[in-house]
């Protein structure tokens, strides 16, 4: 993945008479929307108008829509929104119907990374439902996209798992550039002693989008593989996350 490109010029809003705050003004606007995600279902709404309902609450005043479309054009989906770093968040303006420029604040940022906090979490649970994480490979591959799909930069963590496959430890052991993140096979092995773990799986993401394992990928997972077994410990798979899905090495028959 590139690195990110400067901000463009704030993104103009359709032209629009100005309107009071009133039933029939831009209060009267999030009334509607909020009577229609109610009577619809929230799942009818597109991804701009969840981004509105959400916005409300860190916005109690003014037009949030033109910010809720700016942020799906700059990042390119709802979850990549989510998933974006605090301080690209904040690079994000709009214009307003009336002509002014509103922007992300700091605070509205931090809501932002923490509703994608929360879904990580949750799609944590799923993975882990009773704590098991190799039986249930669909929520297990939908966690590691949820937390690595959107990462701007490399990040190399471990799995590690005890000797029923139970889940101890997430645990990030690096992160990187756009295109690299460092990697100690003897401290991965020396962290799974140090948790008395059995087994693990390798995670990285690739930001190009791309998951197709690279030269390095395969060296380094040879690697870890061969400090793992001289301990008796198991490396199930590595698992390499982008923009377009997840390869194992294992169903690659990397492994």
């Amino acid at each position: 993945m590139s690195a990110v490109l400067p901000f463009p010029s704030p993104i103009r809003a359709e032209p629009a008479a100005a309107v009071p705050l009133t039933r029939g003004g831009l209060s009267g606007h999030r009334e509607r929307l909020r009577d229609r995600a109610r009577s619809a279902g929230l799942h009818h709404l597109p991804d701009y108008e969840l981004l509105e309902l959400f916005l409300f609450r860190s916005q109690p005043q003014g037009d949030v829509k033109p910010i809720a479309k700016a942020l799906l054009a700059r990042f390119g989906s709802l979850a990549a929104v989510l998933a974006a770093p605090v301080e690209d968040l904040m690079t994000v303006k709009a214009e307003d119907a009336r002509g002014r420029v509103k922007g992300i604040g700091a605070e509205t940022a931090l809501d932002i990374a923490a509703l994608h906090e929360v879904s990580r979490r949750v799609a944590l649970e799923e993975a882990t439902a009773k704590r098991t994480v190799i039986s249930s490979w669909s929520a297990l591959l939908a966690y590691v996209r949820l937390s690595l799909q959107h990462e701007p930069r490399e990040q190399f963590r471990v799995l590690y798992l005890d000797n029923r496959n139970q889940l101890i430890l997430d645990e990030i052991q690096n992160r990187g550039t756009v295109d690299h993140a460092p990697v100690y096979p003897r401290e991965v092995v020396r962290r799974a002693l140090e948790l008395s773990a059995k087994s693990m799986i390798i995670v990285h993401n690739h930001p190009s989008g791309d998951p197709t394992p690279s030269r390095a990928d395969i060296q380094m997972t040879r690697q870890v593989i061969d400090a793992a077994q001289a301990l008796e410990l198991t490396v199930h798979d590595h698992l390499v996350v982008g923009r377009d899905g997840v390869a194992s090495f294992k169903q690659l028959g990397l492994m």
